[in-house]
């Protein structure tokens, strides 16, 4: 069975349980699961790419290319 076959027949079983106690352990599972992952293919930068993220973010600000973060927390707040 590949992955798009297996991923819609778990869909459909979740859809089927009524026990909110597997529910929640699937959810912590899957939010664990998608943080060890996170956590194994995060690498740090280098010097070089370091420095490149600094220079564009002082292109952006001398360019006007930034929002303000109570403009930000503002269009946040209208996401939901």
């Amino acid at each position: 069975m590949d992955l798009e076959t297996r991923k819609i027949s778990f869909v459909q079983e979740f859809l089927r349980l009524q026990n909110e106690e597997i529910v929640t352990g699937l959810e912590n599972l899957m939010r664990r699961k998608k943080a060890e992952l996170l956590d194994k293919n995060l690498k740090p930068l280098s010097i070089e790419e370091y420095n490149a993220e600094i220079d564009q973010a002082m292109e952006d600000s001398k360019n006007g290319r930034m929002i303000k973060a109570d403009e930000l927390q503002s269009k946040i707040k209208k996401w939901s």
